[in-house]
């Protein structure tokens, strides 16, 4: 529902003082407004209205300037009333969608394209974060002896990602052994998640008749399911996926020295920055969180846009992360529709 606390020309006024510090970085004053936008009204008329925003808290003075800035609270309107979502043409679906899959079809080689090509796409830095492993299905298992004594467990799950995984033995085991093993797994196992195959396997191959080397090896498997069938221990590290921070870097917000601190915060923070992604695969459609909506794992006056996309029964989510003044209309059409396709390019 709109917000009764602006009447029609407050409205027009602040839109217009949002899109013309989103493209100049500059504070705006009244005849600046007046000038670019030709709202009808006198500058002087601008510059009352612009004051009576400033008290209602949707403006502010920079330091000692004549002209204003919008707020956290400026753009939260904007972003739920005021903005206009643009057409995405068919010419730049097509690029984008070649450009994500030009590194290959495996989910972490889309996430990662798809990261790439939404930060160059937004100036923004674009980021990722793959679905959990825990929940990944496996597709299928292959034993690959190495040595007499050590076997390498290949793990292929659904969407293209491997796992290896080294395994020793006590004594030699004969290959008929290992390819009988093999067999009873992927007859048994394959189609179930990781984290259900943890929990079950040992009554899975309760009733599973072999010979003694097969069932030596056998024992191994059920012994050690919770390293064998486990996520890597910073597996949320491990999936986000970050573009290229030097768009950031080029912003007037991150020119000074506390500016790029802030960058090299952002960055760093990789354990945190994954926790307050996976919070927001939840929610369909594009969610965004502006300045301190993000809470403590983000430095200030920075603003995450996400959408989440599925493959398969998984799901994560892709957008950006930038600062409060971003072109928001481009950038929420860009990451809607990005997910989209990210999703079409998974199934």
């Amino acid at each position: 529902m709109p917000s009764q606390e602006l009447n029609d020309r407050e409205r027009q006024v602040l839109e217009a003082v949002i899109r013309s510090y989103v493209e100049t970085a500059e504070p705006s004053g009244s005849r600046t407004i007046s000038r670019r936008f030709g709202l009808g009204v006198s500058p002087a008329t601008i510059r009352n209205t612009m004051s009576d925003l400033e008290e209602k808290g949707y403006l502010f003075h920079p330091h000692t300037s004549a002209g204003r800035v919008p707020t956290e609270k400026a753009y939260r309107l904007y972003v739920d009333e005021l903005m206009r979502l643009p057409a995405f043409d068919r010419v730049h679906r097509d690029r984008l969608q070649q450009e994500i899959l030009a590194g290959g079809s495996a989910i972490e080689s889309i996430l990662r394209r798809a990261a790439q090509s939404l930060g160059v796409l937004t100036q923004e830095l674009g980021v990722a974060l793959g679905p959990r492993l825990e929940e990944t299905i496996l597709e299928k298992l292959d034993i690959v002896r190495l040595t007499s004594a050590k076997l390498i467990l290949v793990l292929t799950l659904r969407g293209g990602t491997v796992r290896t995984i080294f395994i020793e033995v006590a004594g030699a085991i004969a290959d008929e052994a290992v390819a009988e093993v093999q067999l009873v797994l992927n007859e048994r196992l394959g189609g179930l998640s990781l984290a259900a195959i943890r929990a079950s396997l040992g009554e899975r191959l309760r009733d599973a008749t072999m010979g003694a080397p097969s069932t030596e090896l056998m024992n191994i498997f059920v012994q050690e399911r919770d390293s064998l069938f486990d996520v890597p221990a910073a597996g949320d590290r491990e999936t986000l996926v970050l573009g290229q921070a030097t768009f950031l870097a080029d912003k007037p917000e991150f020119a000074s020295g506390e500016g790029m601190r802030r960058i090299i915060e952002l960055t760093d923070t990789r354990v945190e920055l994954a926790s307050l992604l996976r919070n927001r695969q939840t929610s369909a459609g594009v969610q965004i969180t502006i300045g301190n909506e993000n809470g403590a794992p983000l430095p200030g006056g920075l603003t995450v846009v996400t959408a989440e996309y599925r493959a398969g029964g998984l799901s994560g989510v892709i957008g950006v992360i930038g600062p409060t003044r971003m072109p928001y209309d481009k950038v929420i059409a860009l990451v809607s529709h990005t997910s989209s396709l990210v999703t079409e390019l998974l199934a």
